[in-house]
């Protein structure tokens, strides 16, 4: 594979943000497509694909349709940030995940279940309105928000479903508070290892700030309505237990937290996914 750096400098808010993006020579860019596995493991799976447009965006979404109508409630998963960097300051041309933790997770949930892509996701980097920025500092931009949301909503009224649950990890999970308070029907929200406080999470590690994207910590999310656990492995080094922890206590939702001893970022949510899904009281 031939790899190719081309800097772009991206001005923000006033602020000039030199990163560069790895361009990979088309010959190999075929066979390196992260969204064909992901696909591959969704229909042995069972579930069905489809393309669904937000408000600015379009959304790749795999269902779970096997029991649709037996629940009121639809479950939306929705995945981390895969691999949005090659190294530090070079940006990959597909963010796609590569080993897709929440696509295995839905697969052991029996209720209706919307695997719901984020922007330019799941070979979408192409699409109208798609650049590096939306996979790097505006990963949680207003737009991206809005454009889920309105996806989400199209799903839900699809399904029918009186309530809407939403599971995300890592950033996915950052996005999954940022559509609670969006979404009224949205009743409850589970997290692993999710970026709650993107400002503390980039000084923690170094990275550019997050210019231009919305921040998790500065919501206000008590309404009564809205149930959250937020799941963290007590070996977590990219989002450390203490950092869930802070940016909790700073929303009043401390009691929300669940350290999972000996669980990393990526591992080992599967051994204990049923038993989370088991905790939830049935609708």
């Amino acid at each position: 594979m031939t790899i190719v750096a081309r800097r772009l400098d991206w001005r923000l808010g006033g602020v000039i943000l030199p990163l560069t993006v790895a361009v990979i020579a088309a010959s190999a860019a075929g066979c390196a497509d992260p969204s064909r596995p992901i696909a591959s493991l969704a229909r042995r799976s069972g579930f069905q694909e489809d393309l669904v447009i937000g408000s600015a965006f379009r959304h790749r979404v795999y269902r779970n349709e096997a029991r649709l109508g037996e629940f009121g409630v639809l479950h939306i998963y929705i995945e981390g940030d895969g691999r949005p960097f090659l190294t530090r300051t070079l940006v990959g041309l597909d963010p796609t995940p590569r080993d897709p933790l929440m696509l295995r997770l839905m697969a052991l949930d029996p209720a209706p279940s919307v695997y719901l892509g984020r922007p330019c996701y799941f070979g979408l980097t192409r699409d109208r309105g798609c650049s590096p920025v939306y996979w790097t500092v505006r990963r949680f931009a207003p737009e991206v928000v809005d454009s889920l949301a309105a996806a989400l909503r199209s799903e839900a009224a699809r399904s029918g479903a009186s309530s809407i649950e939403i599971y995300g990890h890592s950033g996915g999970g950052t996005l999954a508070v940022l559509l609670a308070a969006r979404i009224p029907a949205v009743t409850r929200v589970i997290t692993i290892g999710a970026t709650l406080d993107t400002a503390a999470w980039c000084s923690l590690h170094g990275y550019t700030p997050l210019l231009g994207s919305l921040n998790p910590v500065d919501l206000d999310l008590h309404s009564g309505r809205l149930r959250l656990l937020h799941l963290v492995g007590s070996d977590d080094t990219n989002t450390p237990p203490a950092l869930v922890e802070s940016a909790a206590s700073r929303t009043g939702a401390i009691d929300s937290v669940r350290i999972v001893q000996g669980y990393t970022h990526n591992c080992c949510w599967q051994a204990i996914w049923n038993g989370v899904l088991s905790d939830i009281p049935s609708h």
